[in-house]
């Protein structure tokens, strides 16, 4: 039960405002097609991945949240960027950062 409540928070403030950040640079119209799929299959496969992660290691998913807040973690850093599909999204979304 507490596991399930610690996912939802991470996702509420974790998942859902990367996810956001990604809408809002295709909202821009700045991506290519290719990268468009490419990030929607990485946070289609990566978001449940984090998920799972808080809600089996409090820690992480505290100090995750802590970090992402405070802005010393960007949320892309959590994506694997070693899948050829998330290094697109964080290619990205690090541009977006330091756009802003």
């Amino acid at each position: 039960m507490i596991s399930d409540f610690i996912g939802w928070i991470f996702a509420l403030l974790v998942v859902d405002p990367l996810q956001a950040q990604f809408q809002e640079q295709i909202e821009r119209g700045r991506l290519p097609v290719e990268i468009v799929q490419q990030s929607q299959a990485c946070l289609t496969s990566q978001g449940p991945h984090l998920i799972e992660r808080a809600a089996g290691d409090y820690g992480w998913a505290a100090a995750t949240v802590v970090n992402i807040a405070i802005g010393h973690t960007a949320p892309a850093e959590l994506l694997d960027s070693r899948d050829p599909q998330c290094a697109a999204l964080v290619s990205v979304l690090s541009g977006a950062d330091e756009d802003a």
